[in-house]
């Protein structure tokens, strides 16, 4: 009260709930919500297809006598949670919020709510308790063996991340806050992403729209020079009078698109590589379709030898340098070791693998998706003879959940944002089909049996393998980070190579491990005693280098052969006696 008896007392607005004039308004928003709804509905209504989401339920992870187990042990987690809540309503006074421990850097709970108001505290420490218990508790079974455990426990951080107070509208301060700042706008605007993505049957990290392959990403000059039914053959146009004698094959994973080597003139490793004077020539592999049912890793393998025999031929050179990437990498190595067997060997000058594995004994948690019951699974969902790409990217993004799934379900559905212009997010969704019966032959051979590293287990093209027959010198890259094929998987192929061996250890992980530009100044790399009898003496005597690794291995690539020659001819793409069949990057890396 002032001196003349009035109330001065100004009313701070409640950012959790719309005005009286905002009413109106959000019955509007309501309304238009249902049309989507309705529209959604009426156009899915005869579509037949299989969910993704089947390769997520946990029956088909869980399928051992630990369920029933585990089922009554989260029933008490649950029990206790409401337990915690009904103690805490039955406190008069209000208790004041826990701050976060010490170090603890979850940015799912960074909004000042998740430690000022009460209520979200409570919600933030009741999740914090029931997640933990929930960990815990898959630790505490016995009888388990180490496959199962993992298993479990992959499940239960699954679960955990899934059952997020920050993944619901009603327990999220921000979602709240946005929703009444936008007058519902924002659930609106995050409603039509979730249809849209619905419709598409595939998360989006990106706006679809935003990038062109071959307009504003994978804009190397170049040309196909050579296709087959399985890949395309793509020459890079020189930019230096001369080029090192020796020229460059690429082979990237086929189950993603070749460009994760040429994103953006900043970030391309193909154009850097042509930058330093090689001669670089990429595989473009073709994404799979009914014809493809009956491809095998043989096929993979012979287009492997296919590229290497064009590009000898085409430029006149008794041999090539290699990179093989992830997948590929792997089949690189029976490439050579079938070379290796027929006394080819020579055909191939160097081999560099991008965080590639032949020894999947540690070859981390892909390990927990070829049981029989996903191996079952799989089989029903490659009826067609492949494999759509989109259930390979979820599988993918469910190794990392909580950055790469529910980050974006309360990004783009729950606050409406503008999705972003990041161009490795729209190439992680551009996804390729995988032949269902080489699929299922590569899960099978090499995750679940790892026949590959047992010496003539496998052959390949008729000749049986055995990587200790490989003398190629052999540049080994793998990430410190990478979750798809972890660091003491890759260190493996330093045991089964015979010929000469260089380990680099970079920083981050599967992509960001590799496409690190110089210009960019980011992460780092360590060197070390690549004769190191184990990758922890490797560590313990590497040294640290800031920024990219790609100099250093241009070094090692110098050393290997340092000729070069002039850049005219053969060595100018489409001039030689293999002639350009189109444009850089080509028709197959569009096709979906």
């Amino acid at each position: 009260m002032n001196d003349t008896g009035k109330d001065d007392t100004i009313e701070t607005p409640n950012p959790f709930m719309p005005s009286p004039d905002d009413m109106q308004h959000w019955a509007s928003v309501i309304g238009r919500a249902q049309q989507m709804m309705l529209e959604y509905a009426l156009g899915q209504a005869n579509d037949g297809n299989a969910s993704a989401a089947a390769l997520f339920d946990p029956s088909k992870w869980l399928d051992n006598p630990a369920t029933k187990l585990w089922t009554e042990q989260s029933s008490k987690m649950w029990e206790q949670g409401v337990a915690f809540w009904t103690s805490l309503a039955s406190i008069g006074q209000p208790i004041a919020p826990d701050a976060p421990p010490e170090g603890a850097k979850d940015r799912r709970f960074t909004d000042a709510e998740w430690t000022a108001n009460p209520v979200f505290a409570m919600i933030r420490q009741t999740y914090g308790l029931l997640a933990e218990q929930m960990l815990a508790t898959t630790r505490q079974f016995e009888g388990l063996d180490p496959a199962a455990r993992a298993k479990m426990e992959f499940a239960a951080k699954a679960m955990a991340d899934a059952m997020a107070p920050t993944n619901l509208a009603l327990t999220n301060p921000e979602v709240i806050k946005r929703a009444v700042e936008t007058r519902g706008e924002s659930l609106l605007k995050g409603l039509k992403h979730m249809l849209t993505d619905l419709s598409r049957g595939q998360l989006s990290h990106v706006d679809p729209d935003a990038f062109e392959v071959g307009v504003n990403i994978a804009t190397t000059p170049g040309k196909v020079i050579h296709e087959t039914d399985l890949y395309q053959l793509i020459h890079y146009t020189p930019t230096t009078k001369e080029v090192f004698t020796v020229p460059l094959v690429i082979f990237p994973p086929w189950i993603n698109r070749f460009y994760i080597l040429d994103l953006n003139p900043a970030k391309s490793f193909v154009a850097w590589a042509v930058e330093q004077g090689l001669s670089v020539f990429v595989v473009s592999w073709k994404s799979a379709d009914a014809s493809m049912s009956e491809t095998v890793w043989d096929d993979y393998v012979a287009a492997q030898v296919d590229a290497i025999d064009t590009v000898r031929e085409t430029l006149d050179v008794p041999h090539v340098h290699t990179i093989g990437y992830c997948v590929a990498g792997t089949t690189l190595a029976a490439t050579l070791a079938m070379l290796s067997a027929r006394g080819e060997a020579d055909k191939v000058k160097s081999v560099t693998f991008f965080t590639a594995q032949v020894d999947f004994e540690q070859a981390g948690d892909l390990k927990l998706f070829v049981d029989d019951g996903y191996l079952a699974l799989l089989q029903q969902l490659s009826a067609p003879g492949f494999l759509d790409g989109r259930y390979m990217a979820a599988t993918f993004n469910s190794l990392r959940g909580r950055d790469l799934i529910w980050n974006y379900v309360v990004s783009n559905y729950l606050l409406g944002n503008d999705y972003p212009p990041f161009d490795l997010l729209y190439w992680n969704g551009d996804t390729t089909n995988l032949p269902a019966k080489w699929h299922r032959q590569y899960l099978v051979d090499l995750y679940r049996d790892n026949r590959m590293v047992i010496p003539n287990s496998l052959s390949v093209m008729g000749t049986p393998i055995d990587l200790r027959k490989i003398e190629t010198p052999a540049f080994i890259q793998a990430g410190r980070e990478d979750h798809i094929a972890p660091l003491v998987s890759v260190w493996r192929l330093m045991d089964h190579l015979s010929g000469p061996k260089t380990f680099l250890l970079a920083g981050s992980g599967h992509i960001a491990g590799v496409v690190n530009p110089p210009a960019a100044g980011k992460y780092q790399y360590w060197t070390g005693d690549s004769s190191a009898a184990t990758l922890d003496d490797f560590v313990a005597g590497a040294s640290e280098t800031k920024g990219s690794w790609w100099p250093h291995w241009i070094g090692w690539i110098s050393e290997q052969e340092s000729a070069k020659t002039a850049v005219k001819g053969a060595r100018i793409p489409g001039k030689g006696a293999k002639k350009a069949i189109e444009d850089a990057p080509g028709r197959y890396v569009k096709q979906r």
